[in-house]
């Protein structure tokens, strides 16, 4: 059995004493003053018959509202139609013999359970005088000798006004408590409730989780193989098949196929990069301002057309995501160029401001109508600049594409500074 359990069945053992007392007691207090009374009568008393015949009265008195009818402690009038009757009794029996205080001593006991805190006071005085009656020798010697009887009654009073107040401070504080245990325990009901829910909505958010990481990790790998694999092939093609043309060159097709080679070193290299979530190459070994002259340069020499690298502000580290983002979109923006735009030269601008970097990647070929949104139809179904965007977006930044048909194009990219290192 738990301590609960235990104090539960020691407080029901306990409250069913009590109400064994509390049906006992009055029957015991008659015959105990019965017996006193038959064994040394009072002088001046009611004869013994009459005695006998009101303490029969008393009894069944009692046995009918408390032994008989138990649930009847609940029904105020009931309760105090009684409680009156019991007092009556219980005077004539004080005045029938003072042994029977005994029986009158009933009224403190039966008062509190049956009667409201403000006729409880009533009753527990009328009570005391009827003890100090009793102990004072009965009604004749009251009478005889009235100022005794006056301080056993305030003693009685006194002594019985204490007890009924502070049966009255017990009762409340038990009526708190009470109140109380229901209050901890809805309270308790309710974090059950509560925490079943959360049980629930935790789930529900691992399951989302999971299915946003997923999503998440697609998406990355989705940008990853276009930046790495689908522009790597495209560069392999564009130089195979300028091999072929240049099949009667022998230093020109070897050149072409070198290069060929080359880009499927590296994408092959940047894939198993990409697949590990390792930052690109270019940005474990230099700065980000060195990587895209690099990459200006390597495109230059692929595709002849003159890549001229700037840099306004001063560079400074910043976070590897941030990085790979403006190298990648470098990236896709120079693919783009060497693919649709036909031009003669091409500028890359990267400026460091306080809280922005910003990315600019201009050129002067055919360009298009970004105005309509018509972006010129790409092999990868249009993925390019769909990609840059996302990269771009998802550290926070924004990315701008101005074009006109004949005027070329520029494509801005604007991510926050955050430093190396930040999170």
């Amino acid at each position: 059995m738990t301590s609960s359990g235990a104090c539960d069945h020691r407080l029901a053992t306990w409250k069913a004493r009590e109400a064994a007392l509390y049906r006992l007691l009055p029957y015991g207090g008659l015959a105990v003053g019965t017996l006193l009374a038959v064994v040394t009568p009072a002088p001046r008393g009611l004869p013994l018959p009459l005695t006998l015949a009101v303490v029969a009265a008393a009894g069944c008195w009692v046995a009918w509202f408390i032994t008989l009818h138990p649930g009847w402690h609940t029904h105020r009038a009931r309760m105090a139609v009684y409680y009156a009757g019991l007092l009556t009794l219980g005077a004539v029996l004080v005045i029938a013999s003072p042994w029977y205080g005994y029986f009158a001593w009933i009224g403190y006991v039966h008062a509190f359970p049956v009667l409201s805190w403000r006729w409880r006071i009533s009753g527990v005085a009328i009570t005391a005088v009827l003890l100090a009656t009793a102990q004072g020798g009965g009604l004749s010697a009251a009478l005889s000798n009235v100022h005794l009887w006056l301080v056993l009654v305030l003693f009685n009073v006194l002594i019985a006004g204490a007890v009924v107040w502070f049966n009255i401070v017990a009762e409340r504080e038990d009526t708190k408590r009470k109140q109380l245990v229901a209050e901890l325990a809805a309270a308790n009901r309710q974090l059950t409730e509560t925490a079943r829910e959360n049980e629930g909505l935790h789930a529900q958010l691992i399951n989302q989780a999971r299915e946003a990481g997923v999503l998440d990790e697609r998406q990355r790998m989705a940008r990853e193989i276009h930046d790495t694999l689908a522009q790597g092939l495209t560069g392999i093609i564009t130089q195979l098949e300028a091999a072929e043309q240049t099949r009667d060159r022998s230093a020109d097709w070897r050149r072409h196929v070198d290069n060929a080679l080359a880009l499927a070193r590296e994408s092959l290299t940047e894939a198993r990069r990409s697949v590990r979530a390792i930052r690109p190459e270019p940005l474990e070994t230099a700065r980000l301002p060195d990587a895209l002259t690099e990459l200006g340069g390597r495109w230059s020499s692929l595709h002849g057309v003159p890549a001229k690298i700037s840099t306004t502000g001063t560079p400074r580290p910043l976070h590897p995501e941030i990085e790979v983002t403006l190298l990648r979109a470098a990236q896709e923006a120079l693919t783009n160029v060497a693919r649709h735009a036909t031009a003669s030269r091409v500028g890359l601008t990267l400026s460091y401001m306080p809280d922005v970097v910003t990315l600019d990647v201009r050129d002067d070929g055919s360009g298009f109508d970004a105005a309509a949104g018509s972006v010129p139809p790409q092999p990868d179904g249009g993925y390019g600049l769909t990609a840059m965007r996302q990269r771009v977006t998802r550290v926070g930044g924004r990315l701008e594409v101005e074009s006109e048909p004949g005027a070329g194009t520029a494509i801005s990219a604007s991510v926050p500074a955050l430093p190396g290192g930040a999170g």
